[in-house]
């Protein structure tokens, strides 16, 4: 490795990774804990709420991530994997960052199918902007998001069984190189 190859991702990199895997994995406790509020509480509202500031904020941080990916120069990982590991990480990343932007967008659709803004602690970030909104549709369109979040789920466990495959069954620095 030369002296201008890192040996781990931009200080800004790293953290967006983190502060996004954070918020996602609020988002996921948060809708996964609401239902256990009763409808109309202002817990189960505050609940939401969070799951919407979470969903909002990784949208947010992912496309200034893509930026900071793209400006920097990824270390590279040692030893180098083989063909079939590179081309599933490749992958697995490529969902990674779909998901990251298609899951939040699908929830304010979903809201805004409904008639309904997104509202986070009674602020509104996004006005309802379609009038009265199609309730069927927008659950539809729940069900749908809702589905995506259980692939999503997969895709959060393949990536991060690979993170740990590579540190403890290759000994390489793929994690190391996020720490």
């Amino acid at each position: 490795m030369s002296p201008m190859t890192p040996s781990r991702y931009a200080p800004a990199l790293r953290w967006l990774h983190w502060t996004i895997f954070v918020l996602v994995l609020l988002a996921y406790v948060a809708i996964n804990v609401f239902e256990f509020f009763p409808r109309g509480s202002a817990a189960r509202g505050n609940v939401l709420a969070g799951h919407f500031l979470a969903g909002i904020a990784v949208l947010l941080l992912v496309l200034p991530r893509l930026a900071v990916r793209m400006a920097h120069i990824d270390p590279p990982i040692l030893p180098t994997p083989d063909r079939w590991t590179q081309l599933l990480s490749k992958v697995t990343h490529l969902a990674l960052y779909l998901f990251l932007i298609a899951q939040p967008i699908m929830g304010i659709a979903t809201l805004q199918i409904g008639g309904h803004p997104v509202s986070i602690f009674g602020v509104t970030v996004v006005p309802a902007l379609f009038g009265p909104g199609d309730r069927a549709l927008a659950h539809q369109w729940e069900e749908i998001h809702g589905t995506v979040g259980t692939i999503f789920y997969y895709v959060i466990g393949l990536h991060i069984l690979g993170a740990l495959w590579h540190h403890f069954r290759r000994k390489d620095n793929t994690l190391r190189r996020m720490l």
